[in-house]
C-alpha cells in the first residue's frame, strides 16, 4: 500500500474527530474526571502514613484509623488527611547548617557546666513517628512535633545530663557517651507519650569561649610536662633498678664464677693428692718387694746353692776375655763353680 495514500487517510480521519462534538465532550470528561480523582483521593508515600480528619458529620474530630502506603478516598471540605512521614527524622542543635537533617534550629545547645562555665554544643537528634495518632492528639497536626514535640524537651534533657560536667570533662569521650544515652534516655521516656521515639542523641560538636579555651589549653599543657616529668621520673626509676639487676646479676655471676674456680682448684688437689697417695702406695709395694727379693736372696746365700750362686756372680769376672781353652778335667780342669781352684789358677 502506498505510505502516501495512508498518511492522507489518518490527516482526513483526524480532521473528522477533531471537528466532531464528540471529541469536545472527551476532552471534557477527562479533565473532570482527573479533576475528580486528585479531589476525591489522596496517595500516601511508601514512607508516609495518614490520620483522617473529619470535619463535617457525626463523627466528626480525628479519626483511629492510621492509613498506609496507597491511594485513599476522600470527600473535599468534609475529610482531611494529615501526614507523617515513618522514616527516621534527624533534628539539630546547631549554627552550622547540615544539608542532611530535615529540620535544625539556628542555634546550638548552651550548657552550663558544673564548675560554671558554659559550652555551646552541637547536637543531633534522631527519631521516628512511632505512633502518629498519639502525635496529632498531644501535639498537634503537620511538623509540630519539631517545635512542640522535641525541641522543649531537648535542652532541658541535654542540660540536665551534660551539665554534671565540667569543662575538662568533655573532652572525655567516654564521659560524654555516658552523658548522651542518659540524655537520649530521659527524652526518649518524656516523648514516648507523645507517640515520638528517640533512636539517638549525637554530640557533634562542642566549643568553648575562647578565654576558657586557652586556659584549658594551658592546664593540659602544664598537666602534660607533669605527666612528662613524672613519667621521666619513674623511667630514671626503673633504670636505676635495671642497673641494680644488672649489677646484682654480674656479682651473682662472679660469685659463681669464684666458686667454679674454687671447686676446680678443690677438684685438682684431691686428683693430685689421690695420685701421690697411689703412687706411695706403689713405692711402698715395690720397696717391699724388693727388701722381700733381697730377704730371700740373703736366705738363698745362706743355704747350700750359696756356692753355686758365688760362682755364677764369679763367671762375670770373665766377661771380656776374647779366647781361651782350659782343660775342664784333670787336676788342671777348669770348674768356675770351684772358686778357690779359679782364684789359684788366675791369681
Amino acid at each position: 500500500m502506498n505510505p502516501d495514500k495512508i498518511r492522507q487517510q489518518f490527516e482526513a480521519w483526524a480532521k473528522r474527530i477533531f471537528n466532531s462534538s464528540y471529541f469536545v465532550f472527551f476532552l471534557g470528561g477527562l479533565f473532570l474526571f482527573l479533576f475528580s480523582f486528585n479531589a476525591f483521593f489522596i496517595y500516601v508515600k511508601p514512607n508516609q502514613v495518614a490520620i483522617k480528619q473529619v470535619k463535617v458529620g457525626l463523627n466528626r474530630g480525628i479519626q483511629s484509623k492510621v492509613y498506609d502506603t496507597g491511594w485513599h478516598f476522600m470527600v473535599p471540605g468534609i475529610h482531611l488527611f494529615h501526614v507523617f512521614p515513618k522514616d527516621l527524622q534527624v533534628f539539630d542543635l546547631t549554627s552550622v547548617r547540615n544539608q542532611a537533617s530535615s529540620r535544625f534550629i539556628d542555634n546550638s545547645a548552651h550548657i552550663q557546666t558544673s564548675d560554671g562555665f558554659f559550652v555551646d554544643v552541637d547536637v543531633s537528634i534522631i527519631f521516628r513517628i512511632e505512633d502518629p495518632l498519639k502525635v496529632i492528639k498531644t501535639i498537634g497536626p503537620g511538623e509540630l512535633y519539631f517545635i512542640n514535640g522535641i525541641l522543649p524537651k531537648a535542652e532541658p534533657a541535654l542540660k540536665e545530663t551534660l551539665g554534671t560536667l565540667t569543662t575538662e570533662e568533655f573532652y572525655n569521650p567516654y564521659l560524654r557517651v555516658e552523658k548522651m544515652n542518659q540524655a537520649k534516655d530521659k527524652l526518649a521516656s518524656e516523648l514516648q507519650e507523645k507517640g515520638i521515639a528517640i533512636e539517638h542523641v549525637l554530640i557533634r560538636y562542642f566549643q568553648y569561649s575562647s578565654e576558657i579555651q586557652r586556659n584549658i589549653e594551658e592546664k593540659k599543657l602544664k598537666d602534660q610536662l607533669i605527666y612528662k616529668n613524672q613519667a621521666e621520673a619513674k623511667a630514671a626509676m626503673q633504670n636505676a633498678q635495671l642497673q641494680k639487676v644488672i649489677e646484682e646479676g654480674e656479682a651473682i655471676i662472679h660469685v659463681e664464677l669464684e666458686k667454679g674456680k674454687a671447686y676446680k682448684v678443690t677438684r685438682k688437689a684431691e686428683q693430685e693428692l689421690y695420685v701421690r697417695t697411689k703412687h706411695a702406695q706403689a713405692d711402698l709395694l715395690v720397696k717391699r718387694a724388693e727388701a722381700y727379693k733381697v730377704k730371700l736372696k740373703n736366705k738363698a746365700l745362706k743355704g747350700m746353692g750359696s756356692e753355686n750362686l758365688v760362682g755364677l756372680e764369679m763367671a762375670k769376672v770373665l766377661d771380656g776375655i776374647e779366647v781361651i781353652v782350659l782343660p775342664s778335667d784333670g787336676d788342671y780342669g777348669l770348674n768356675p763353680l770351684n772358686l778357690e781352684k779359679t782364684r789359684v789358677m788366675f791369681e
